[in-house]
């Protein structure tokens, strides 16, 4: 039976930048949202909907690994929010029988902080380092040794009295997760033995995830709702899964209870979330893009400021969706906004050869 810790070094609150160490139980949690998350996930390989490849690649690493008796090579997953990192970090604690280590990159600041965690291992054990690019310098240079030679080095004293005192390691996997897989320093990639990609999911995947969602809240979905829902998740099963409970809580509330099309659509429209899965940020840049510059070219921060936002959320919440559904594009001057984003927002194009001056 797998166990979950969650650790986080620092001070301060919890989180990327304080300490915690909590014990992850679904049925006790306060937080009832993330309770409700929790639940959702699967426990075994056989359980995730999804991510074919991966799976099958990383079900024969860890068969592997329990015919010899060993720990399984370090795991490094990449790929966009919400498609499952965390998820199988789980489920790679629970397919080998041992308990999960939980961390996050900008929770390590100092080399002494991971010497802590790592110190704290036991033999097999799986740690967890979710947003693994974002390693301080000092701790990415202690982990090298750790994943290659399961030992550290801990140095006591300063200046010229200085000595390392080498400190063995039990044999554990590191599973890394990582939204910007490019930002990985290669000595630190290259010491992973598994590396596995996920991509979003197709429309059909997400509905199989949503019917097992619904499935574990004991709701009845409908086929037409799931597929509603699932054409307006972005391809993301946590998306998808949020927007289930958003669905329920209507049809609880104002419906009769049933999670039909009528409920899921009625839904949607109470949480600002339209038929091709834009919220409010998405539609407030499009729009201001549109109606305010012409179409564009407009620079990032120009943008942000118009929609009352900071250029980083412009850039890594609203527009990796806008460019990748082809409503917006990238140029070397600016953000411009393509034909498809004028006919989603039911405007008519500027002429051929417009540009910003024209009266």
């Amino acid at each position: 039976m797998a166990t979950f810790d969650r650790v986080g070094l620092g001070d301060g609150d919890p989180g990327d930048d304080g300490f915690t160490s909590e014990r992850i139980v679904a049925a006790g949690a306060d937080d009832l949202e993330r309770a409700a998350e929790a639940a959702l996930r699967p426990r075994r390989l056989e359980e995730f909907v999804g991510q074919r490849v991966v799976r099958d690649q990383l079900s024969l690493v860890l068969q592997a690994a329990l015919a010899r008796g060993a720990a399984p090579d370090h795991v490094l997953l990449s790929g966009p929010p919400g498609l499952g990192k965390t998820t199988l970090a789980m489920i790679i604690a629970a397919e080998l029988g041992t308990s999960l280590r939980v961390t996050s990159g900008p929770a390590i600041q100092h080399a002494g902080d991971l010497a802590a965690v790592l110190s704290s291992l036991e033999e097999g054990e799986v740690l967890f380092i979710d947003e693994i690019h974002r390693l301080a310098r000092p701790a990415e240079e202690l982990l090298y040794m750790a994943m290659e030679d399961f030992r550290v080095d801990v140095v006591v004293g300063k200046g010229a009295g200085a000595s390392a005192i080498p400190l063995s390691l039990p044999p554990f996997t590191a599973v890394g997760a990582t939204t910007r897989a490019g930002l990985l320093p290669a000595p630190l990639r290259d010491r992973f033995g598994f590396t596995g990609h996920l991509d979003f999911y197709s429309g059909d995947e997400l509905e199989s995830v949503l019917v097992r969602s619904a499935g574990l809240l004991g709701v009845a979905l409908d086929v037409d709702a799931a597929h509603e829902i699932a054409g307006r998740s972005r391809g993301t099963p946590r998306i998808a899964n949020r927007l289930l409970r958003r669905v329920r809580d209507w049809a609880q509330v104002r419906g009769d209870g049933s999670l039909d099309l009528r409920a899921a659509r009625a839904a949607l429209e109470v949480y600002e979330v339209d038929p091709i899965g834009l919220d409010r940020l998405d539609r407030a840049v499009l729009t201001a893009l549109c109606t305010r510059f012409n179409g564009g070219p407009v620079g990032l921060t120009t943008l942000a400021v118009t929609v009352g936002e900071e250029a980083e959320t412009v850039e890594t919440v609203a527009e990796p969706y806008l460019v990748r559904e082809g409503l917006v594009g990238r140029t070397p001057r600016g953000r411009v906004a393509t034909p498809a984003a004028w006919a989603h927002l039911g405007l008519t194009p500027p002429r051929e050869g417009g540009t910003l001056f024209d009266a």
